[in-house]
């Protein structure tokens, strides 16, 4: 029993940092690529992560909640789905500044290829995390989530390259 309460967090924290991921260097990229100043980048960045992380979070609680009341009873369905709110929030936090972090380091010249490459391979690493909790094939699963974030990373890049006027 505690190893199924132990993975649901897990799928909910695993969840928070794919999509804080994905949405992230997507956006990043999008703009980077379509010649947005570093400054701007960086502001757009932070802006996005606390806004999702708090969006995130409070779907998170109110999908948990819903759930929680149909299938049991209201008593522990607010403390539990709180605990998930509350794991979304800092796993999408958390994870939204690995591809942020490339464009606050001055020094490096080309923050969007280290930006996108950091997040595919956490893309990969996590994955390969969610297999091994779910006693899966590693590299079928991590390979799965670094295709399926790297399409919505690609598209991303493309809106950025599209709408470059």
């Amino acid at each position: 029993m505690f190893k199924k309460i132990l993975n649901h967090y897990a799928y909910t924290a695993i969840f928070g940092i794919e999509d804080s991921l994905v949405s992230t260097v997507g956006l990043l990229s999008g703009i980077a690529i379509a010649g947005i100043e570093r400054k701007t980048i960086i502001l757009t960045g932070v802006i996005l992560i606390f806004v999702e992380a708090i969006s995130m979070s409070a779907g998170s609680f109110l999908s948990e909640v819903s759930a929680e009341e149909i299938k049991n009873n209201k008593y522990n369905a607010v403390k539990h789905s709180a605990k998930h709110g509350i794991l979304m929030f800092f796993s999408y936090f958390v994870a939204g500044f690995i591809p942020l972090f490339p464009y606050v380091i001055k020094q490096i010249s080309n923050p969007l290829i280290i930006s996108i490459f950091l997040s595919l391979f956490t893309l990969f690493i996590l994955g390969a995390i969610a297999a091994k909790i779910s006693n899966l094939g590693i590299l079928k699963r991590g390979l799965r989530m670094f295709i399926v974030g790297g399409i919505a990373i690609g598209i991303g890049v493309l809106i950025g390259i599209f709408f470059n006027f």
